[in-house]
């Protein structure tokens, strides 16, 4: 048995002989060369959008992986690469930090360090399984390549979506919102999509003119030209249906300084000018960013919100608007009420469910850290997982709150769950944090994804940008420039149905994860 595996694995060999000649051996040579492909991958996703980048970055990435002589070097090799990545990717967490957070600079690059380096441990569990699972069933190339190396990426993308509460920024598949694996993204989501453009990646690096069997390279390009074909075959196909008439929505962007924004000096201000917004013109929606109101209600004017309420009354316009609410003196929430014009009861209230770490909530054990910053209110309760979606005439729009729009399973799960499931999504967002960066372009790209993902629009109203109306197709249709102050008029049409993914959420993805494995495992066997 030995000997057939060693005979078995004797091209697989005489290609890493081949090319290593060429390739820095040092296992330090190649961490630096993947934490480069890490880094630069970044300019695959929003505002860059340069997409073949990230195939190209993972097949550099497989590359090094692949010539690891240890388990261990395909590890550090792996972890080298997520730190690249994701320094990259959220660098921008430093300005929230250090500029609005008032902590010193040199410990706020520490933390955006330390974090990268924590979040870079996914991609180094999923190198140091793959270097395991390579010495263990004894693969062939074209099996690490096309089945286990997009495997274990892609499941490794998947836990750090939820381990620890997620962090799903900046995955693989939201590179490709505008390429042809965006015509998956209805069926198997955004990990499902990271997951063919891992498969991608191989077939690729299974294309390199060192590799000596011919068959491999006719495999890859088949693979390349079915994935690409299938995913533009996919993107005109239409999975949900207009339902009711459409309506006008009106978003207002305040661009309000984060500086100001919990300012007592300049709170009464912003909220005349957020009135006055309000009331320039009726629409259907009038929608307000996160914390838009930035007062609890007791706080607030004694007619505030009374007479957003008479407004909304008087101009048959539906209001829904960010605002943190306390049910109690140790319960608060971040929030958003919706006013509906002729509504005597209760106003219509979504509560945040999945918070941010830090900056909404405090993990265990690090109250001293988040003692560091100085940010207002930083510590609050779970609304429920599934809440129903605010009626405005005949569409039903669910709300859900910055960061929210992350967790593409959470929404498909609140249309899945939902009697009458939600006709558009709306997300209000404040990244007056991150400044000037790349944060904006990038968390329009997390919406566009969505709207793909469940075939449903999507309204942004933000604080800074991007403020825009995403079709059911994930395509911008309408929007305001950043860091203006404005409001965005349009007529948006409700879609209703279930796409795959709202039905299967990540199930899909994952069982063709591990029927790939297990595909491996038995071809590995069968050569044995």
């Amino acid at each position: 048995m030995r000997a057939a595996s060693a005979a078995a694995a004797t091209p697989q060999a005489d290609s890493n002989a081949a090319t290593d000649a060429k390739l820095p051996r040092s296992t330090g040579a190649r961490m630096a060369i993947a934490a480069l492909a890490g880094a630069g991958a970044i300019l695959a996703f929003a505002p860059f959008g340069y997409w073949p980048l990230q195939i190209a970055s993972l097949a550099l990435l497989f590359y090094q992986m692949l010539r690891a002589t240890t388990v261990k070097g395909g590890f550090l090799i792996g972890w080298a690469y997520g730190f690249g990545w994701t320094a990259a990717g959220v660098h921008w967490l430093f300005i929230a930090m250090h500029r609005f957070g008032g902590m010193p600079a040199m410990l706020a690059a520490l933390a955006v360090a330390l974090l990268a380096l924590f979040l870079g441990l996914y991609a180094a569990l999923a190198m140091g399984l793959a270097a395991w699972l390579r010495r263990r069933w004894t693969l062939a190339l074209p099996l690490m390549l096309l089945l286990v190396l997009p495997a274990t990426w892609a499941l490794s993308e998947w836990v750090r979506g939820w381990l620890f509460t997620g962090f799903p920024w900046v995955v693989s598949g939201y590179a490709h919102n505008a390429s042809p694996l965006g015509g998956f993204a209805p069926i198997v989501g955004v990990y499902g999509v990271g997951w063919l453009a891992a498969l991608c990646a191989g077939a690729v690096l299974l294309m390199h003119p060192l590799h000596p069997l011919l068959r491999s390279r006719r495999l890859a390009i088949g693979v390349l030209m079915a994935v690409f074909g299938a995913g533009l075959a996919l993107k005109p196909v239409s999975w949900t249906h207009a339902e009711g008439a459409p309506i006008s929505v009106r978003l207002l962007q305040g661009n309000v300084a984060q500086n100001q924004k919990f300012d007592g000096a300049h709170i009464a201000n912003s909220l005349q000018m957020y009135r006055e917004a309000i009331t320039a013109e009726r629409a259907d929606l009038i929608a307000l960013p996160e914390t838009a109101v930035a007062l609890f209600p007791q706080q607030l004017p004694l007619d505030y919100l009374a007479s957003l309420g008479r407004y909304a009354q008087q101009s048959d316009s539906h209001l829904l608007f960010g605002i943190p609410l306390s049910d109690d003196p140790t319960r608060f929430s971040n929030s958003a009420l919706g006013f509906a014009p002729g509504g005597l009861g209760q106003p219509y209230r979504y509560d945040k469910h999945h918070l941010v770490p830090f900056g909404e909530f405090v993990p265990t054990g690090f109250r001293w850290f988040v003692d560091l910053m100085t940010i207002p209110l930083g510590d609050f309760n779970r609304g429920a997982a599934l809440q129903p979606a605010f009626q405005v005439k005949d569409q039903r729009v669910l709300p859900n709150i910055c960061y929210e729009d992350l967790f593409g399973e959470e929404i498909a799960a609140q249309l899945a769950g939902s009697a009458a499931p939600a006709t558009i999504l709306l997300n209000v967002s404040n990244l007056a944090w991150y400044g000037e960066s790349i944060a904006i372009a990038q968390h329009l790209q997390i919406s566009q994804m969505r709207s793909l993902e469940t075939g449903r629009p999507m309204l942004r109203a933000t604080n800074s940008g991007a403020t825009v109306v995403i079709d059911g197709g994930g395509a911008v249709v309408a929007r305001l420039a950043p860091y203006t102050r404005g409001a965005l008029a349009a007529q948006v049409q409700g879609m209703a149905g279930m796409t795959p993914y709202i039905v299967l959420g990540n199930r899909l993805f994952l069982g063709i994860s591990a029927l790939a494995l297990a595909c491996a495992w038995l071809l590995a066997r069968r050569r044995r």
